[in-house]
């Protein structure tokens, strides 16, 4: 029930990535086949070693080194912000240069956070939620150096996705209702702060709230967004068939929701949906049938993630809220997020053998 919807939608973002970088790889590197040979070799390869590791190592064994895998996570976000770190050309600095290897720790985060989480809170023998001084505060202690590290990235949209998550698997593990109403009041209030005295992010609520604004620069990528989507009519514009990707901004990654909809259509549009839609329901179907803690807080942290990736890429492309960039788990290029979410995948498939 997991197994065929991720390996489906695995090979359908290298169908994509295929439709959707050929031109872009020619220009930029003489070579139309560049993007989909770097997601293969970059991406898959780690992402297959990942999932084999996370289906057959037993998930309770993760729980022994949540705590590191987290610390060495902390560790590259803090080397990113050194001469280390470099960027692609955007405000924000996400990538961690190792000699030959890059990679982006705050897509790891997404995987080590859930799991930190999940060991913290079922460690103890009681409700660790319940308890103000013993969960709640220390919750908010990890959740805000983890948020300082990414608000020191200008990676908004990591900050949104890790701390909805980790909320939810807090939430999940009995917390008392009123914490839940004290932290989403406390992360409101600090997301206000954040886009006050940040220029390009209030640019981005600008924009949302009125697209006509600057139509050439901030406006620029929603507005070509909305408008491939809707070419896209009912059935599409048949695949390999784009006309929008010789114009539409970060078409490989933050946008490429937007090709899929012009060469699919809204009918395949809502198909792909549908399919993430059907993962993370089974998640927390799962869930509830799991007798251990750490499993089912595994299976709602990661089904979490996954949902709320999806619709902030859907959603930013669709202009239902502000733009963020953030890559569609499984399809977008990006070697590091397909790796993380295809080890997701296989420590889900873990916990429902053996949970």
């Amino acid at each position: 029930m997991i197994l065929i919807p991720v390996f489906l939608l695995t090979v359908f973002g290298l169908v994509m990535l295929a439709s959707a970088s050929s031109d872009l790889g020619k220009v930029k590197f003489d070579d139309a086949s560049y993007y989909l040979r770097h997601q293969v070799f970059y991406g898959l390869s780690v992402g297959i070693a990942g999932f084999l590791a996370g289906f057959f190592v037993p998930y309770r064994h993760y729980k022994k080194f949540a705590t590191i895998l987290l610390l060495l996570t902390v560790i590259g976000l803090i080397l990113v912000l050194t001469p280390l770190g470099s960027s692609s050309g955007t405000i924000a600095d996400r990538w961690l240069s190792v000699g030959p290897v890059t990679f982006q720790p705050s897509e790891l985060l997404k995987l080590t956070f859930i799991m930190y989480l999940a060991a913290w809170l079922s460690r103890a023998r009681g409700n660790r939620g319940d308890n103000f001084w013993e969960g709640f505060v220390p919750f908010l202690a990890v959740c805000g150096v983890i948020a300082l590290l990414l608000v020191l990235q200008r990676s908004t949209s990591s900050i949104i996705i890790t701390m909805i998550s980790a909320l939810v698997v807090y939430f999940a593990s009995g917390a008392k209702r009123r914490y839940i109403v004290y932290a989403l009041l406390l992360g409101t209030l600090v997301m206000g702060v954040l886009v006050a005295s940040s220029p390009y992010r209030l640019d981005r609520i600008k924009t949302y709230f009125d697209r006509e604004r600057d139509v050439q620069d901030s406006s620029y990528q929603i507005n070509q967004a909305l408008r491939v989507i809707g070419s896209g009519g009912i059935s599409g514009v048949g695949y390999g068939e784009s006309v929008a990707k010789t114009y539409l901004p970060e078409r490989v990654g933050d946008s490429i929701f937007a090709i899929i909809a012009e060469e699919f259509g809204f009918a395949g549009s809502i198909v792909l949906v549908t399919v993430f839609f059907f993962i993370v329901m089974r998640s927390y179907q799962m869930a509830r049938q799991i007798g251990d803690r750490f499993g089912r807080l595994l299976l709602i942290g990661f089904g979490t993630v996954i949902g709320v990736q999806v619709f902030i890429h859907i959603g930013s492309n669709a202009g239902l809220i502000p733009l963020t960039g953030v890559p569609l788990p499984f399809i977008s290029y990006g070697g590091t997020a397909l790796a993380v979410f295809l080890t997701m995948s296989g420590i889900m498939l873990n916990v429902t053998r053996h949970g």
